[in-house]
């Protein structure tokens, strides 16, 4: 039988949950403390931040390092965590939050940490797999692609991000007389760069240039296109060297990031396969989204494209331009109203 979607914490089998805006709502009674710890990487620490957007919470951001041996050690590893931080991580000192969301393997021993030094009081959840058993937390919160499930775990349809309606709208103006000039029909071309399992070769970047200027040509689309801080320097002179024209807007890099408005202003987004983060957070504003290819082997990652191709949200590129309509995940705030729940509980 195939997995269902649920919305509360999984049972091994459990596929996504399927709540949307219109069906779970934020809560708006007093408002938990909370503490994001993550090593600082932009992709986990912004699914921390999506969800507390959805909780309606400004956390404490906290940016750990390891001392050695620690850095080396498994997350499995448990030993003397107290001692584990090095002098460029922040402290981690009472009192401690209600909450606390960490991502990235490194903050593991530091979740543990603090779960010890409050007595459980503090709830942790770790968002990404941990890389030990789950049941060292109160939750984890994992992709429909991840295999791990278990009693705890709270399974998304991709990652938890910032994209929101209200969002996506305050960024309306930033980039608009810079855009205002492009063909109506508005494409963003969002560009990432090396990763565990795809690269950015030579090849590769000639083929999706051309690919991208042979749709730009059939279908007068106006290009806005933005690169990434993982994209290789020689490659993006690339892109922006074939893509260039009075119908596109490359970023450069210079003055406030465009991403959000990008999103707004975009008909359809197209974003290399390389990242989880910006296929999700483009599929969350319900636009048509297609996949850019890379090189390299997709491995667990062909099951997130698979998922997000059968609920409609994500087509692999192939030179057209189309429409479409889909029920946009809204993974941050399904989390948000399951934590909000068990908070609640607990006090």
């Amino acid at each position: 039988m195939k997995d269902t979607p649920a919305n509360t914490p999984a049972p091994s089998n459990a596929a996504p949950s399927n709540a949307t805006s219109s069906d779970v709502t934020a809560v708006t009674n007093a408002k938990p403390s909370c503490w994001v710890v993550t090593e600082g990487m932009a992709g986990t620490e912004n699914q921390c931040l999506g969800i507390c957007d959805a909780l309606g919470i400004t956390p404490d951001i906290k940016r750990i390092a390891l001392r050695q041996p620690w850095r080396s050690f498994s997350p499995a590893l448990r030993i003397l965590p107290s001692l584990a931080l090095s002098g460029k991580s922040d402290r981690l000192d009472a009192p401690y939050p209600d909450l606390v969301l960490a991502s990235g393997r490194k903050s593991v021993i530091a979740a543990l940490h603090i779960q010890r030094a409050s007595h459980g009081k503090t709830m942790i959840v770790m968002v990404q797999d941990p890389a030990i058993a789950p049941h060292y937390f109160d939750m984890v919160v994992v992709p429909y692609h991840d295999p791990l499930r278990g009693p705890n775990v709270l399974v998304t349809e991709g990652a938890p991000n910032r994209v929101t309606p209200e969002r996506l709208r305050q960024s309306r103006d930033l980039y608009h007389h810079r855009i205002d000039h492009l063909p109506p029909h508005r494409v963003a071309v969002l560009i990432g760069g090396d990763s565990k399992r795809h690269a950015m070769t030579e090849d590769a970047v000639t083929t999706l240039a051309n690919g991208l200027k042979k749709m730009q040509s059939a279908h007068r689309a106006g290009l806005m296109v933005t690169v990434s801080r993982r994209t290789p320097p020689k490659y993006a002179q690339v892109l922006k060297d074939a893509l260039m024209n009075t119908d596109t807007f490359f970023w450069d890099g210079t003055g406030e990031n465009p991403y959000f408005s990008f999103l707004h202003h975009a008909d359809v987004i197209m974003v290399t396969e390389d990242s989880v983060s910006m296929l999700s957070e483009a599929a969350t504003t319900g636009k048509p989204v297609y996949r850019l290819p890379m090189a390299g082997d997709a491995g667990k990652l062909a099951r997130f494209y698979a998922y997000m191709e059968e609920i409609h949200a994500i087509r692999p590129f192939d030179g057209g331009l189309d429409h479409w309509t889909y029920r946009a995940p809204n993974d941050a705030l399904m989390v948000a109203t399951i934590i909000q729940k068990e908070l609640e509980s607990r006090r």
